[in-house]
């Protein structure tokens, strides 16, 4: 079934879908959400990131060529081309120690993890998904797309969200 994601930031989509599958198994769980905020339009696509292009025709479409297509004609005049990959991840647990005995008190923990970059004028590499080939993090001279999985993985923002919470849960 379908999760609903109707919150306005990703904080508040992550959180739903956690405690969505909290409230309906009733066992500790973690979810994310992912968005790619280009600083020349105020965060845009954000939360909108999978279907930013269905958004200007109506479908409800996850179509990573078209998401690109608007991306890169939204920016066509503008220098500046800082964006941004983040990633928060919602981690809900039981508490184990309630005052009155319950089992129903929660805990609810956050793990965010950014990787700037910069959009680039086209596209570039065969790897990767989404925004992978207009996407270039800073410091690098290739976009996601064109690295393996094993350099994208050790500086995305879904790897740096990932560490957060696996350092959490090894305490």
């Amino acid at each position: 079934m379908d999760i609903p994601e109707t919150g306005q930031t990703l904080e508040e989509n992550a959180l739903q879908k956690a405690r969505y599958v909290y409230d309906h198994y009733h066992i500790d769980c973690f979810a994310d959400d992912t968005g790619l905020e280009v600083e020349a339009l105020n965060g845009a696509p954000g939360i909108y990131s999978a279907r930013y292009a269905s958004m200007e025709s109506g479908a409800d479409s996850h179509d990573s060529e078209a998401n690109m297509a608007r991306l890169l004609r939204e920016l066509k005049d503008k220098d500046n081309r800082k964006a941004r990959f983040r990633t928060v991840i919602a981690l809900i647990q039981k508490k184990n120690i309630c005052p009155c005995g319950c089992n129903s008190i929660k805990q609810e923990h956050l793990f965010e993890g950014i990787v700037n970059g910069e959009i680039t004028t086209e596209r570039s590499g065969a790897e990767g998904f989404g925004y992978d080939p207009i996407f270039r993090p800073d410091g690098f001279e290739h976009t996601f797309a064109e690295m393996t999985a094993e350099q994208k993985n050790g500086i995305s923002h879904r790897g740096r969200a990932t560490a957060k919470l696996a350092d959490y849960l090894i305490k």
